[in-house]
């Protein structure tokens, strides 16, 4: 279950994940609490996470692009400083008092250096580890990134108390030093090596070339998509049952947010200890998450929706932690950038659409009806990728030569050899 961290690169590379995780959530915690604070406005709250999300959008083919032909270790530190510096400017002004429009320009200057993050931190990580070791690295990450949620949110509520939304802003840009001193600690000689892109196969254009090619990748990309955006947004769900059907108020919500927070660590673990993680394992966990939302929609008591809940969170880590698996392993490492930036895309776009579309049936359908519709379209999505999936397979698998002469011919049949 633990063999990534056999590797000393890898200890060094997961620490630094749990510790920027968890300021990176006391950041969220923070930020959030700041905007509602200063407006008074949930939307604007809203609009703060949706300004993060739209750079991906824009730029995360470039970001893919440069990740798959520059050097990866000197993108890595001047991003993470860069995040370093935003968050140290937030922790000022958070004292000083700050206009919307100025924490609306650092929350999209934040996502801007986000976008060109993601794809040069994927392929360092996946030298880290290896082909061999990389599923088990990103279950364990998954494992990290959920604790670092649970930290980040409990300790961030306390902190928060002592100092305020400036103090969590300071211990997030902490936690960036902490990413730059793992990164310059790591030991090259130890990093496995990856192809970078030649000349002609560089650039955004020869990157949605070769994704057009890989029938393979757009459907697990398309789940991904409807499971994100439809199947996945439990924070709205939640939300939604907790102040209506259940009748549970916040407490109820509190409850259900660590249920849920428990079964992504439980999910992560059971994905670190499997030994293979292919594309059947994926499609289950999609089947059996996707069914459980549309059961979770007949729900009368808040245990009972728990009880539905945890396994639901835990085979969300399972589809994620697959998921990112597979579009690594089964993509050119010298396209590898350019891939996991467009799955990034997508995963920004279906948390943009998500949150606001799940928002809307919960109230034009309600909370219950909301969940078996989105979990009924989930599920049907399901199946059309595992049988789009099957006919991709079946279409790539060298035809068999008949050995016997049809009747209704002439010709030789065709010699064995």
């Amino acid at each position: 279950m633990f063999r990534a961290l056999r590797h000393r690169n890898y200890r060094l590379w997961a620490a630094s994940d749990l510790v920027s995780s968890t300021g990176t959530w006391m950041q969220v915690l923070g930020l959030n609490w700041l905007v509602l604070e200063s407006t008074g406005s949930a939307t604007a709250v809203g609009l703060t996470i949706l300004f993060q999300a739209v750079p991906m959008l824009v730029l995360g083919s470039w970001s893919g692009a440069l990740a798959d032909r520059l050097p990866l270790r000197p993108l890595v530190l001047v991003t993470q400083t860069l995040h370093l510096l935003l968050a140290g400017t937030l922790a000022l002004i958070s004292l000083t008092g700050a206009s919307t429009t100025v924490i609306y320009g650092i929350a999209v200057l934040t996502g801007f250096v986000a976008a060109f993050d993601g794809p040069p931190m994927t392929r360092l990580a996946a030298q880290v580890v290896g082909r061999a070791g990389l599923g088990n690295a990103l279950a364990l990450g998954s494992v990290f990134n959920s604790t670092g949620r649970i930290l980040g949110m409990s300790l961030g509520g306390v902190l928060a108390g002592f100092g305020g939304a400036s103090l969590l802003f300071g211990v997030n840009a902490l936690s960036f030093g902490a990413v730059i001193i793992a990164v310059l600690a790591l030991r090259p000689g130890e990093l496995h090596v990856m192809e970078v892109s030649r000349p002609e196969r560089s650039g955004v254009p020869a990157g949605f070339r070769y994704l057009r090619g890989e029938p393979r990748l757009l459907v697990l990309f398309a789940l991904g998509f409807v499971l994100s955006s439809l199947g996945r947004n439990y924070q709205v769900s939640m939300a939604a049952m907790s102040n209506g059907p259940l009748q549970a108020g916040a407490a109820g919500f509190g409850l259900l947010s660590t249920v849920f927070a428990v079964g992504t660590v439980g999910g992560g673990l059971l994905a670190a200890n499997w030994r293979e993680l292919g594309v059947r394992v994926l499609l289950g966990a999609a089947l059996v998450t996707s069914a459980l939302q549309v059961l979770s929609g007949f729900s009368t008591g808040l245990l009972q929706f728990a009880a539905v809940i945890l396994p639901i969170a835990a085979g969300a880590v399972v589809i994620d932690t697959v998921l990112g698996t597979r579009v690594q392993l089964d993509s050119d490492d010298d396209m590898r950038g350019r891939v996991v930036a467009a799955q990034g895309t997508v995963s920004a776009g279906a948390g943009a659409l998500g949150g606001p579309l799940v928002g809307w049936l919960s109230e034009t359908l309600g909370p219950t009806t909301a969940l078996e519709v989105s979990g009924s379209v989930a599920l049907v999505a399901a199946v059309a990728a595992t049988a789009a999936l099957v006919r991709i397979r079946a279409a790539r698998r060298p035809a068999r030569l008949d050995p016997i002469r049809p009747p209704d011919t002439d010709e030789p049949a065709p010699a064995l050899v």
